[in-house]
C-alpha cells in the first residue's frame, strides 16, 4: 500500500470511531443538533458556517475529590462546555444534579448561545455541572465541593471569559462560594466571576425573580397578540423551584391564577385558584409533600398535563413534554421556563392543534438578562434600583419578542424556528466577520 493510499485508509477508519459530538437521539444535544437542522434553510449564505453551532468550541472535563464528613475520599465528575465565543465571553449556569452529562451541559451550552444571541446580549453560550445528588451532601461537603470544582475550571472562567451563573439545585450561596475561590487563587476580589451572587456581594436587586419574571414578560406580549386576556387566565405550573414559584407570583398579580402545580412531591388543582405566596411559605423548610396544602385536590401527572387551562408552564427539567403527553395538554400556549422542555416531535403535535409554543431561549431569557445587569453593574461600581430592573428587563424581552414574533410571521415560521433564525444570524455572521485563525 503506498503511502497516500496508507494515509486515506486511516482518515477513512478515524472518521468511524466514535465521537463524544455523536451523543444519541433522543437527547438534550439531539434535540439541539434537530433544531440546528431546522433553521438551516432559513440562513441563506450563512448556512455555510453552521457547523460552527454543531461543535462546542470547547468542553472540560474535570474530576473533582473532597473528603467527606465521615473522612472518605470521593470523586464527583465535573464540567464546564463553552459552546461559542464569536459574541463575546461565555454565559450559562452550574447545575447540580445526579443527571448531569457531558451530552446535556453541551446541549445546555448550545440552548445559551442560541439565547443570548436572541436578545442580543453581548455573550456567548456556556454551561457547567457536577453528576450529583446534593441533597445527599451536608452544607460542609456542598462547600468544599463547590470549592474544588471552581478551583478546576479555573483556568477558563473569568469576568471577561465565562461568568457562571446559578441553575438547578445552586443558589445565590453557590455563587458566594465561587465567586470566593476564583478570588482567593486570582489574589484580588473579582465579583463579575459569577452572577446571582448575594446583594451584599455585588449580586443584583430583581436577580432571584429574573427568569420567571421574564417568562411573564413574553407570555404577557403573545397573550396580546393572540386575543388572549390576562385577567383570570388560568395557569398550570411543572416546577415550583425558583423559577416556577416566582413566575407563579407574576401571573398572579397581574390577574391571572394559578389552577395546578407538578413538583417531585405530585400535583395538585384548584379551580378557583392557588395563592403562589403561600403554597411558597407552605413549602418552606417542610419536609411534607406538596400535596398537604390546604384546600387542593391531588392530581396525577398525567392529570395535570391534561388540565384545562390557557397558559401551560414547565419549568422543571428538559425532555417533559413529549409524544406521548403532548395530546393530553389543553393549554392555548405553553411558555418553556426550563431549557428544552419540550421534544420536537411534541412541539409538532402542539402546533398542529394550534398551541402556541413560547420556546426556552426566549421564554426564559430574564434570569441571563438580568445576570447580564448584574455584570455590567459589576463592571462600573454602580447599581439600580430593582425598579430599574425590572423596567429594563421589560424592556429587553418585549422588543426581543417582537423582532422575533415579525419575522415569525413575515417568513410563516413558528416562534423557535424565528428565535434560532434571529440568533444564529447573529451568531454566524459574527464568526464570519472575524474569519478562521489560520
Amino acid at each position: 500500500m503506498t503511502d497516500q493510499a496508507s494515509t486515506a485508509a486511516t482518515r477513512a477508519e478515524t472518521a468511524r470511531l466514535p465521537s463524544y459530538l455523536d451523543a444519541a437521539n433522543p437527547g438534550p444535544w439531539g434535540m439541539f443538533l434537530e433544531q440546528l437542522d431546522r433553521v438551516e434553510p432559513h440562513l441563506g449564505p450563512l448556512a455555510r458556517w453552521m457547523d460552527t453551532m454543531r461543535r462546542p468550541k470547547r468542553a472540560l472535563i474535570v474530576d473533582v475529590p473532597i473528603e467527606m464528613d465521615d473522612g472518605r475520599i470521593v470523586h464527583f465528575e465535573g464540567y464546564r462546555v463553552q459552546h461559542n465565543l464569536s459574541r463575546g465571553p461565555g454565559k450559562g449556569g452550574v447545575r447540580f444534579h445526579p443527571g448531569v452529562t457531558l451530552p446535556e451541559v453541551m446541549a445546555l451550552a448550545g440552548w445559551m448561545t442560541v439565547k443570548n444571541a436572541a436578545v442580543n446580549l453581548p455573550y456567548g453560550g456556556a454551561k457547567g455541572g457536577i453528576r450529583v445528588d446534593p441533597k445527599l451532601l451536608t452544607p460542609g461537603e456542598l462547600e468544599r465541593m463547590t470549592r474544588r470544582y471552581t478551583s478546576e475550571i479555573g483556568l477558563v472562567i473569568g469576568p471577561d471569559r465565562d461568568i457562571p451563573a446559578p441553575d438547578v439545585n445552586t443558589g445565590e450561596q453557590t455563587m458566594a462560594w465561587m465567586m470566593d475561590t476564583y478570588s482567593i487563587n486570582q489574589g484580588s476580589t473579582q465579583p463579575g466571576v459569577v452572577t446571582g451572587k448575594p446583594v451584599s456581594l455585588g449580586g443584583s436587586l430583581g436577580r432571584r425573580d429574573a427568569t420567571g419574571r421574564g417568562c411573564y414578560v413574553v407570555a404577557r406580549e403573545a397573550m396580546r397578540r393572540i386575543g388572549l386576556p390576562m385577567e383570570g387566565a388560568r395557569i398550570a405550573i411543572q416546577g415550583f423551584g425558583n423559577v416556577g414559584n416566582a413566575a407563579a407570583r407574576v401571573f398572579a398579580a397581574a390577574g391571572a391564577k394559578v389552577v395546578a402545580v407538578l413538583d417531585v412531591g405530585g400535583g395538585i388543582h384548584c379551580e378557583a385558584g392557588i395563592d403562589p405566596q403561600a403554597l411558597v411559605e407552605h413549602l418552606q423548610g417542610k419536609r411534607e409533600p406538596i400535596t398537604s396544602f390546604p384546600g387542593v385536590e391531588p392530581i396525577t401527572a398525567d392529570e395535570f398535563w391534561a388540565t384545562d387551562c390557557e397558559v401551560l408552564l414547565p419549568a422543571a427539567l428538559e425532555g417533559q413534554i413529549t409524544a406521548a403527553n403532548a395530546g393530553l395538554i389543553r393549554a392555548k400556549l405553553v411558555v418553556e421556563g426550563a431549557n428544552g422542555p419540550t421534544t420536537p416531535a411534541a412541539e409538532d403535535m402542539l402546533h398542529s392543534r394550534g398551541c402556541l409554543v413560547l420556546p426556552d431561549v426566549l421564554a426564559n431569557a430574564g434570569g441571563v438578562t438580568v445576570s447580564y445587569f448584574e455584570w455590567v453593574q459589576n463592571a462600573s461600581s454602580f447599581f439600580w434600583t430593582e425598579d430599574d430592573i425590572n423596567a429594563r428587563l421589560d424592556r429587553v424581552l418585549s422588543e426581543a419578542f417582537a423582532a422575533i414574533w415579525a419575522i415569525g410571521q413575515e417568513r410563516g415560521i413558528n416562534l423557535r424556528t424565528a428565535a434560532f433564525v434571529t440568533a444564529c444570524t447573529r451568531v454566524l455572521q459574527a464568526r464570519a466577520l472575524r474569519g478562521l485563525y489560520p
